[in-house]
Formats: structure tokens, sequence, C-alpha cells
């Protein structure tokens, strides 16, 4: 009599670059169950990161609005995955809506965090737990640490894994018909960790000078756009990449780039991901913690932050990303054009 293969879905209700750096740890999973069918729930806006990987059975994209879950909007999704019968769970947030989910999708093994924190009741959602190291690793490594739970040895790679769809090539095209381009991210979600525009500008008068194609990119919203158009001022000669709205397209644009140049973002890891070297510009977060691993990636340190990364937006006399000069990412990006072969591109392609 033959056996079934396990079922297992993985959730993760967190960020796009948190999301990004969990990769690592679905391919142990994978490795630990070749056999298995492997499924993944993700936020909808998250969902496309990981349509394209070939390790995955399935990607369910759960609809959410921030502050208001909607029943009627999960329910028909929440009642499909309960036919699905998963032996096991794991939820690599183990937030309170991962931990709702968790118990209520209802696989016979839930594996989650055992940490104190939300609702009452939350980590007992779980029934296979683990506690949090005390001091935390990078990123993905802490999320691979989650599946020791379940005896799954650590990934060989703490390398971020994404794909773009190549489908959307032509287009992506369009948008960056450059093919050996330095995409320039400007803007994060906390301005604390924004590297001064200045810089940005003298960055690109260096860089250009040196014959590389430098363009800029940046999140939609009004404050990403007086960015960009402050940029504009500073660097008269800078191409700004029009804004791109659907995250696919967005990633395909991204895996035409030579190299990658931003500070702690989302954006970082989708390019780290996409196999794109990248070269991080890291002040009041931790690159210990959250920049991206392997030999393609370089990273640059400002000075100590004073706001201990605390605030959303920095209030030190002097910025601690301002410490990285113009010059120094200039070296960095020279060093990163000749040090890596675009031909030996394992991911993203």
């Amino acid at each position: 009599m033959s056996v079934q293969p396990e079922k297992i879905l993985a959730l993760q209700f967190k960020y796009f670059g948190d999301a990004v750096l969990m990769t690592p740890a679905l391919r142990a999973l994978r490795g630990h169950f070749p056999q298995a069918e492997i499924h993944l729930l993700a936020p909808e806006e998250n969902a496309p990161l990981f349509q394209h990987l070939p390790w995955l059975t399935r990607v369910w994209a759960m609809p959410r609005r921030r502050g208001r879950p909607s029943l009627g909007e999960t329910w028909p999704l929440l009642r499909a995955l309960r036919r699905e019968h998963f032996d096991r769970s794991v939820d690599f947030a183990s937030n309170d809506r991962g931990a709702i989910l968790s118990r209520l999708i209802g696989a016979n093994r839930r594996l989650g965090w055992d940490e104190r924190g939300g609702f009452f009741g939350r980590r007992f959602c779980y029934n296979d737990r683990v506690a949090p190291g005390q001091n935390p690793a990078h990123e993905s490594a802490r999320l691979a640490e989650l599946l020791s739970g379940w005896q799954v040895p650590p990934p060989a790679s703490l390398e971020a894994e994404i794909r773009a769809d190549a489908a959307l090539a032509g287009a992506a095209k369009n948008v960056l018909p450059q093919d050996r381009a330095v995409i320039c991210h400007v803007a994060s979600s906390r301005p604390q960790k924004e590297w001064p525009l200045a810089h940005w500008a003298e960055f690109h008068r260096l860089a250009t000078a040196a014959g590389r194609e430098v363009v800029f990119t940046t999140a939609r919203g009004e404050r990403e756009a007086a960015l960009m158009a402050e940029l504009k001022r500073l660097a008269p000669g800078a191409q700004i990449l029009p804004q791109v709205a659907e995250l696919p397209l967005f990633l395909a644009v991204l895996a035409r780039a030579r190299v990658f140049v931003s500070g702690d973002t989302g954006p970082l890891h989708f390019a780290a991901g996409l196999g794109v070297p990248t070269i991080s510009l890291f002040g009041p977060s931790s690159p210990a913690r959250w920049a991206p691993p392997g030999e393609r990636h370089r990273i640059l340190t400002g000075g100590i932050c004073s706001c201990e990364g605390r605030s959303a937006v920095c209030t030190a006399a002097r910025h601690c990303l301002a410490e990285i000069s113009p010059e120094q990412a200039g070296a960095a990006l020279a060093k990163t054009f000749e040090g890596f072969d675009p031909e030996a591109r394992s991911m993203g392609q």
C-alpha cells in the first residue's frame, strides 16, 4: 500500500523584505521533506515574490487590509485551506494573525515560536513550539532555526532566492532598456534608513564619470516623489525610472540590473534574491542580522546610531548613514564590477 506524501503549509505574515529572508528556510524544508507537497500562505501583496519558485507546490494569496481583518474576504480561502487536510503547518512569524490561522486551518502538527505576547493563549495555537534564541543571528538563520522543532537541519546557504516572471522580460526591458545599469533605490519606509540625497547626487557624478549607467528608483507616494524631485535638482542629469505599480513587473526590472544599491529596504532583499549583486548602506539597523549574505554582496556601514534604530526619523546632529561617503560607495561599485561575472548568476533568471 502506497503512502501519501505529507502536505506542509508554511505561513508568513510579515513585510516584504522579511518574507524574502524566509526562502532559505523553505529550501531547507524542501530538502528535509523531498516528497512532500509544500504550500505557502502569504499576504496577497507578498505572493508574487514566491510564485515562480519551483520547489513550492502552491502559493496561497490571502487578501488583507492593515488593521481591518475581514472574515468575509478570508473565510472562502480558509475553507479551501482546511479542505487540503495539511499534515503540518509552520508559522514563521507566529504573530496573532498567523497563530489564529494556524489553529483554524487545523494541521495535525502546528509549529510556531514559543514566546509570550499577543492575545491570551496565542502560543497554544501551536502543538510544536521552539523557544527563540537569546542572541538573534542573521534573520534567515533565525527563521530556519524554527524548523529545528521538526529536526530539519539548517540550510546549506543563507542566500535568499526568488524568481522573476520570465514572461515579463520584454515589458521590463521597455522600463529599463540598459542591460548593465546600476539601480539605486533612494527611499525607505523609515526615513532614518535613507542615505542623504546630496550623497546620492555625488555618487551619481562619480559613477557616471567612471562610465557606469546609473538609474534611480523609489517607492510610490508623495514623500518619495518629493525626494526624486530634490534629487533631480541636485543631479540634473540623473535618470529616474518610471514608477512600476505592479510587483511582478518591478521584480522583472530589478532582475535586469547589473548592481543594486540601497539602504536596508525590501527592494534590497528582492534584488539579492534575484541574484543581483548589491551594495547595502547600513546605519540604524544591524547588517549582521539584515544584510544580504553571500560573496556577491558588499556592505557599507555608517557611524554609531544615536537613535539606536528606534526612531522613524533621525534626530541626531549628523545622520549615521552620512558617515558613508560617496567615494566609499563608488569604490565598492568599482570592486563589484571587477569581481563578479554576470553570466555566473544562479538565481533570479
